[in-house]
């Protein structure tokens, strides 16, 4: 069997199975960038922060930091591999070196995720291990994510690098994002909003009737009222349903009523009229 489509319907139909086969890729993307993130704890608390945080994926956020002579790159990608390293969420690369040696902070199959009102905060953990600080712990970064409305994707800071404990040592970042703001509630109440509806649409009704009967049907005066014969026989049965129901004066005048007297009326003499019959 075979089938024929029209041929100034094709462009239609190849543009709409294009589009759809975007928006599926870009869903089945997303989806599989939030799963490479491996939750230390699983729990729908966790998840839920992470599936907020979608509007991150595969973003990568660099910022270079020099302090006591040393200078460092690092790079932050959520769920992705940071600077193409894999597994790594947060690397650090040695920007003085000749080699520019790449450390790994903390791996993104090991994330802990904590959040509030206006912020979350991402830990990634089981980094390469120090060489002489905080006991040959591995390493592990705290990434702030804070609410800014302004910034879709906003610069990495680095708050601190804590390395001198005997152990629980880590890298401190922020970086500021809308995705983490919290939805603004609406001013208007439901009930607002019914009401506004409503005054568009009697709005509508009343200026489109009025043009309507005007300019095409060519009434005149109260007859250019949209439906001016059904509003005035409502008026009408509205005023009489009023009157009946409210007023409380009798509309007829009711026959007056006769007590049945107490005594036996008196039998009046029978009238015989046999002597009027012809004999």
């Amino acid at each position: 069997m075979k089938v024929f489509v029209c041929p100034s319907r094709r462009p239609f139909l190849v543009w709409t199975l294009t589009l759809q086969l975007i928006l599926y890729g870009c869903v089945v993307f997303a989806a599989e960038g939030i799963d490479n993130c491996k939750l230390l704890y699983d729990s729908k608390s966790d998840r839920k922060i992470l599936k907020q945080l979608e509007p991150l994926i595969n973003k990568s956020f660099t910022v270079e930091n020099t302090n006591e002579g040393e200078s460092y790159t690092y790079v932050f990608q959520l769920c992705g591999d940071a600077g193409g390293v894999p597994g790594a969420g947060v690397i650090q690369v040695d920007s003085k070196g000749s080699e520019k040696k790449t450390t790994v902070i903390g791996l993104y199959n090991s994330t802990q995720a904590i959040g509030g009102s206006d912020w979350m905060m991402l830990i990634y953990r089981n980094g390469e291990a120090y060489n002489v600080h905080c006991s040959k712990e591995k390493r592990k970064a705290f990434v702030m994510i804070s609410c800014n409305r302004k910034a879709d994707m906003g610069q990495l800071e680095v708050l601190l690098e804590e390395r001198e404990r005997e152990q629980d040592c880590f890298y401190l970042f922020k970086v500021e994002s809308s995705a983490v703001c919290p939805a603004l509630p609406s001013k208007l109440s439901t009930g607002s909003i019914l009401l506004i509806i409503g005054i568009c649409l009697l709005a509508v009704y009343l200026i489109g009737g009025f043009l309507y009967q005007r300019l095409i049907v060519g009434a005149k005066g109260m007859e250019q009222f949209p439906n001016y014969n059904f509003w005035v026989e409502v008026g009408n049965l509205s005023a009489d349903g009023c009157d009946f129901v409210c007023r409380s004066g009798n509309r007829e005048d009711s026959p007056a009523y006769r007590g049945v007297p107490t005594e036996a009326l008196e039998e009046e003499p029978e009238e015989r009229d046999d002597h009027l019959l012809p004999m």
